[in-house]
């Protein structure tokens, strides 16, 4: 046998058993501290898998945060509900969501600052195996959306005045991936579904009954906690992050989405059709949501039972 390999496994034997077990977790332990540490400092934002955010997933790629000199990090997570228990424990200081979600919080006691707008929309897209043409034909059905979100508040739009010739379910699915699938394997007869896992659906022939840009309000928001962005340190690290982000924003228009197909495969799990069959779409600066979407909104949540 090669000595130079004995020579090696001996070695990094007796480095392995330089430290008793008691050390080893004493040495996890203060690492881990010490990671939370750095995280405890960090501006830290929710994101999801869609396409709304995907500025602030280019601005990471292409390290314009870290370049920033700010310690600036994302916190995926594949449902909204997740992002708002984020930040209610105050694991992280922003989250990307819709107006309907942050008015929630704000009524539950949660202040949120409010930094932009997003371009997120959703379609409500039928299977194509349950032949349903139209609103009028979803009695009976059951509709994929999320509680007190912006897909709960567009399926009672859709419903206004449509005649059905039996309830309408609304079935709460989270996790955006799972209710991509649960279309796609024929298990749910419609579903809401944002950009790009509603380009995914298009493809495979699934027609589209509602588009939430017909009602001229858009609800997509990016928010922070108030109580983080009092803090000095928070304000400089979110300067950072809006230039990050509007520098994001100008590439992705003048290059367009194909540019940042890697981008969208890896944090949105698109396949490669999906991304050249992507709609064309524009990202604006950072700008504060309307006032009159946020009032849509505001009255919206009161409308609902109480939190």
């Amino acid at each position: 046998m090669n000595k130079f390999f004995i020579y090696t496994v001996v070695l990094v034997l007796l480095v392995s058993c330089g430290y008793s077990q008691e050390e080893k977790e004493r040495l996890s332990r203060e690492e881990r501290r010490r990671l939370q540490i750095e995280d405890s400092f960090a501006l830290k934002i929710c994101v999801l898998p869609t396409l709304d955010c995907l500025p602030m997933f280019v601005a990471k790629e292409r390290r314009w945060f870290a370049d920033s000199g700010e310690d600036i990090r994302l916190k995926p997570y594949n449902a909204q509900m997740d992002c708002d228990v984020a930040l209610e424990k105050r694991l992280v200081e922003g989250s990307v969501s819709d107006l309907i979600r942050t008015e929630r919080l704000i009524a539950k006691g949660l202040p949120l600052t409010y930094i932009s707008s997003t371009n997120a929309y959703w379609q409500l897209i039928a299977n194509k195996m349950a032949r349903i043409k139209k609103p009028e034909q979803l009695g009976d059905k059951m509709v994929a959306m999320t509680r007190f979100s912006a897909t709960d508040y567009l399926t009672g739009r859709v419903l206004e005045g449509v005649k059905t010739n039996a309830p309408v379910f609304r079935v709460q699915f989270n996790d955006i991936h799972i209710r991509l699938k649960m279309l796609l394997n024929n298990e749910m007869d419609a579903l809401w579904l944002p950009e790009p896992q509603a380009t995914t659906a298009r493809l495979y022939s699934n027609p589209v009954l509602k588009d939430s840009r017909d009602y001229r309000i858009n609800v997509g928001v990016l928010a922070f906690r108030s109580d983080a962005m009092r803090d000095k340190r928070r304000q400089k690290q979110l300067r950072a992050f809006v230039k990050a982000y509007n520098t994001a924003v100008d590439s992705i228009n003048r290059s367009g989405l194909e540019r940042f197909s890697d981008v969208i495969r890896k944090y949105c799990g698109a396949d490669e059709n999906t991304v050249k069959a992507l709609p064309k779409l524009s990202f604006k600066h950072i700008e504060k949501p309307a006032a009159s979407d946020i009032n849509i909104a505001r009255q919206y949540v009161k409308s609902l039972k109480p939190v």
